[in-house]
């Protein structure tokens, strides 16, 4: 039978309580338990998709073409699992299917409420994610106290009357603030949104406490006397040195052994060495010259919006023994080209609108001139599309049609079956394709395969009209989804490392298993660097 463990957090948001589920589900999963992990946000849009990134950050897609909440990035890279549409619940999609039923008489009559009809929803949905797996984690987002959440944690509350007691556990993150004026932590925070809790009906099994420094005993003591949890249960989570660290601060603290024993659980595994080895070679890394990744977006204010990219270029460098330091580049900024020339590689990622696009044009022109190694991610590849029409095909006016309608030369178009489509949520290319790979080009090395899959998230394609005009100039394609005949990776055969993808690789990379395509990037740029390097003692002498 499936056990439960929800997470709740309280005083703030953005404590952290994504890396606290994921962090525990890697440390049970290392006792040989089947492990998978749901967020639940309250919010009432359907999903994250229609989402500005500078509301909510990424937005994160599953192989099966969800856009969920950037957390399930972290589920997926600690847990090494992929998740899905089972995986997340929004309060939109909740009601959506509730008035749905109702419509639909499922209801008999029946005056349609949040208790029973909304909560029963929810748990619904808590067992079908929970189904075939030993422990279920459930992260419920926003704050103990906000309006939108309560659905949520009276279904979470729910769920213990409904089972054993020893099937279900409640695990509270919240926050131990620190007042420079009095040099003290303070716990009455902590206190006060226990009792929020308790006001619902959860009486929190565990407390993970978020500070800027290690608790002191006496601290733990106050927390454990005015919370009315065992001492050993007021878990002391205070900033690591990286996410990936957050795994052992828990271990060491007994967080895994406690909560096997609140659930009855036993365990004659414990397998933690590919952890231990990975954290290891980042530390090992974090001492070594820094590699300059120039990104060029126009979200670079807010940095969860490329927060898997990140950690995707994080998994590369580690895995060549290099530390990645960024430089988010405004490409409407006038001193764009300036910090291009400092970078080692260049990524440009994805994104939507016509904002900026004319600066990713230019950044994307700089990289081919220079010979500087570029990454092109979906709007990332089209850019680089438009730039080599423009500037080594002749065709001046050449464009997406998506920003310029009128243009001779669509190089980037909806695909005919598109076309004439009013729903535009009905021309995505959402989730999982497949692509075939040239044997013999760069992409068939970095791979070293000749068909892989990976997701995407766009609306608009590289035209393959042009496929012929672009390889006689020197632009290749060499990966393509057969079934719709449609390009998904472009390189320049001249330059040193030159690649766009339709796709978002990013989604798919691992601490244990970086993204063949980054760790070939960073390697590129770690060259270049040393290239530099040596130009310049050479200029010297």
């Amino acid at each position: 039978m499936t056990r439960y463990i929800f997470v709740t957090g309280g005083v703030v948001s953005s404590l952290g309580k994504g890396i606290t589920a994921a962090s525990i589900g890697r440390l049970l999963k290392a006792h040989g338990l089947s492990v998978t992990i749901m967020k639940c946000d309250p919010y009432i849009n359907v999903d994250a998709g229609t989402m500005a990134p500078f509301q909510h950050g990424e937005v994160f897609v599953t192989d099966d073409g969800a856009e969920t909440d950037l957390d399930l990035g972290y589920y997926e890279r600690f847990l090494g699992i992929d998740t899905g549409r089972v995986n997340i619940m929004t309060a939109g999609q909740v009601y959506q299917t509730v008035i749905a039923k109702e419509r639909e008489g499922g209801y008999l009559g029946q005056t349609v409420q949040v208790i029973p009809h909304i909560t029963d929803e929810i748990k619904r949905r808590f067992i079908k994610a929970g189904e075939g797996f030993d422990i279920a984690i459930i992260e419920i987002g926003g704050t103990v106290g906000d309006i939108e959440s309560l659905p949520f944690l009276e279904a979470a509350r729910q769920m213990r009357p409904d089972r054993m007691r020893n099937d279900v556990l409640y695990l509270h993150v919240t926050l131990v603030p620190y007042l420079t004026a009095s040099d003290e932590l303070k716990t009455k925070p902590t206190q006060h949104s226990v009792n929020k809790l308790r006001e619902i009906g959860i009486d929190p099994d565990i407390i993970v406490c978020r500070a800027d420094k290690p608790l002191a005993r006496d601290i733990k003591n106050k927390i454990a006397l005015f919370t009315s949890v065992p001492r050993e249960a007021v878990v002391d989570a205070a900033d690591a040195p990286s996410i990936y660290d957050v795994p052992f601060m828990l271990k060491k603290q007994g967080l895994d052994e406690q909560i096997m024993m609140l659930l009855r659980l036993r365990s004659g595994k414990w397998d933690f060495d590919e952890w231990t080895d990975f954290v290891q070679r980042l530390k090992s890394a974090a001492s070594a010259q820094p590699v300059r990744i120039a990104i060029a977006g126009k979200y670079t204010k807010l940095k969860d919006s490329y927060k898997s990219l990140a950690e995707a270029i994080h998994h590369g460098a580690i895995a060549n023994g290099v530390k990645a330091e960024f430089d988010y580049v405004d490409v409407e900024a006038p001193d764009f080209k300036e910090r291009l020339g400092k970078a080692d590689g260049l990524i440009v990622p994805g994104g939507f609108g016509d904002r900026g696009i004319e600066g990713k044009i230019e950044a994307v022109r700089y990289a081919r001139e220079h010979k500087l190694p570029f990454l092109g991610i979906c709007l990332g590849m089209q850019c680089a599309a438009i730039e080599f029409a423009r500037n080594v095909l002749g065709l001046r006016r050449a464009h997406s049609s998506e920003f310029d309608p009128k243009t001779p030369h669509p190089v980037v178009d909806l695909m005919a079956a598109q076309k004439g489509v009013k729903d535009k949520g009905g021309t995505m290319r959402l989730g999982a394709y497949a692509c075939e790979i040239k044997k013999g080009t760069l992409a068939h090395r970095i791979y070293g395969a000749s068909a892989i899959s990976e997701r995407h998230r766009h609306r608009y394609e590289f035209n393959g009209r042009y496929a012929a005009q672009y390889a006689k100039k020197g632009m290749a394609i060499s990966g393509f989804h057969k079934k719709l005949n449609l390009p998904e990776i472009v390189e320049i055969k001249s330059h040193p490392w030159f690649v766009g993808v339709q796709f978002h690789p990013e989604f798919k990379s691992r601490p244990l298993m970086p993204h063949p395509l980054f760790f070939s990037f960073v390697a590129a740029a770690v060259k270049n660097r040393a290239n530099s390097s040596k130009c310049e003692a050479a200029q010297a002498a």
